[in-house]
């Protein structure tokens, strides 16, 4: 049974905790430790209350597999916790494994864990950890980073993401699969998923021909999606469907289609190893220069570069 602590104090937030849990409990090949400060309850920044198992005293340091560092609110409060801060510093020098969700990554940087390493947290806590630790290499875009035996993700679902990629690292396939199955989770999302998704960040349509045409888009980001084929799935005129589909989303059909094809090819890149130029023709672009021309201007970087940033994390995600 590999032992995974769970460190947590007043101000966590409780599905950061509660879904890796679940996810590791579920596989029936993990101790799992609530960890805090001191023995007993610990309430989230929900109200909810949640029983710590462990104080740091009741936890030898060296008995640690994986250590895993909650996130929430209460994280600036509880840097100043030096015997918790200790405690995850002599933790982590030993334990296989050290993670984080969202700002849980604060308590590993005030550690002295990261110091070079590339890291991820909530898209909240960016410029903080920026400004505060100049020397990480940070980026908010994905949804999990991997640096050596440090992994870090994203806030809330997120971290489940995480934990999944763990035991299938640990364990498999099959078992990251049953336990995703039975949690109804999207088994393997990346951690190359952008935490800035096009389903996720976009304005949502409110009517139900504009709802239509986006999910055709969605559905088959390579099929042709010019003014008049949206046009003809949402049973609109070519120029209602332009004006209500830029009123309804705040951007226009052709803009939209290309941010959605820019995503299936991030996803692509960071899992395969299929031409530029073969990928530019199965999602829609046409030629590779067309596909590089949109990556560059919304991912600020070539698609060979972008490919050769998680090409480290494809094994693990």
């Amino acid at each position: 049974m590999q032992r995974v602590a769970f460190v947590i104090y007043e101000g966590f937030h409780s599905l950061d905790l509660t879904g890796p849990h679940e996810v590791f409990h579920f596989t029936g090949r993990y101790e799992c430790l609530v960890v805090a400060s001191e023995a007993g309850p610990v309430r989230a920044s929900s109200g909810l209350p949640v029983h710590a198992s462990h104080g740091v005293r009741d936890v030898p340091p060296g008995g640690v597999d994986t250590l895993m560092v909650i996130g929430g609110r209460g994280v600036d409060r509880a840097r100043d916790d030096t015997a918790l801060t200790a405690w995850i510093a002599a933790a982590a020098r030993t334990a296989r494994r050290v993670t984080s969700v969202c700002s849980g990554v604060l308590l590993l940087a005030d550690a002295g864990l990261l110091d070079g390493r590339r890291v991820t947290t909530h898209w909240g806590r960016e410029r903080q950890l920026r400004d505060e630790y100049p020397g990480l290499a940070v980026d908010c875009d994905p949804i999990y980073i991997r640096d050596g035996r440090f992994w870090t993700s994203a806030g809330v679902t997120a971290g489940m993401d995480l934990a999944l990629a763990l035991v299938e690292n640990d364990h498999g396939r099959d078992v990251a699969h049953a336990v995703a199955r039975e949690l109804v989770m999207f088994l393997r999302r990346p951690g190359s998923q952008s935490q800035f998704s096009v389903p996720l960040w976009s304005a949502q349509p409110s009517s139900d021909p504009i709802r239509a045409a986006v999910a055709a888009v969605q559905a088959d980001p390579g099929a042709r999606h010019s003014v008049a084929d949206l046009a003809g799935r949402s049973g609109l005129s070519a120029r209602h469907l332009q004006r209500r589909f830029t009123a309804e989303l705040g951007v226009p059909p052709a803009a939209y289609v290309e941010r959605v094809r820019v995503e299936a090819a991030r996803r692509a890149l960071a899992e395969g190893e299929e031409p530029v130029e073969t990928l530019a023709r199965r999602l829609g672009f046409g030629t590779g220069e067309t596909l590089r021309r949109a990556f560059h201007r919304q991912v600020g970087v070539a698609p060979s570069d972008y490919r050769d940033r998680f090409r480290g994390m494809r094994e693990f995600a």
